[in-house]
């Protein structure tokens, strides 16, 4: 085997070395799910699930975000942000209300039949603690299909 050889670093190399700048890290492009709330629903979110939607065979959807209080009979709250979205000429809706303006905070979830006003308003993804776009994705066509409006058993 042979000896390996190293020559000790003079103190006037170390002196250098630790006097180079460090190299300049480039700032880390925040993820889709670290952007501003509204731009990460209108410029993510929305566009993700209208061809997730159009992937199923759904060609009329359409699409809203918008800040206005939840339309649900008999509950009366304050404005939030909220993504309806309609189908078959409106005989079919859904809506997604972000409680807080956070991806991560508390959101609800309605749905109508018929051009009817929305019920009942329910807890939508409550057990998540860090919501990514796949998983905000993912849990609204699951809801969708589990009223069998994306497929049929």
């Amino acid at each position: 085997m042979a000896e390996e050889t190293t020559t000790p670093a003079t103190p006037a190399a170390e002196a250098a070395k630790l006097a180079q700048p460090a190299a300049a890290k480039k700032p880390k492009e925040p993820t889709v799910e670290e952007k501003p709330f509204a731009e990460f629903i209108e410029q993510h979110f929305q566009p993700a699930l209208a061809a997730a939607l159009q992937k199923l065979g759904i060609t009329d959807i359409k699409l809203s975000f918008k800040q206005d209080k939840i339309p649900v009979q008999g509950f009366s709250s304050s404005p939030c942000w909220q993504l309806t979205g309609n189908w078959l000429g409106g005989m079919r809706q859904f809506s997604i209300y972000f409680l807080e303006e956070d991806i991560n905070g508390k959101k609800a979830f309605s749905q109508a039949e018929g051009g009817a006003k929305p019920s009942t308003l329910e807890s939508f993804m409550i057990d998540e603690r860090k919501v990514s776009l796949d998983l905000l994705l993912f849990y609204t066509l699951q809801r969708l299909n589990g009223q069998k409006w994306l497929t049929r058993n």
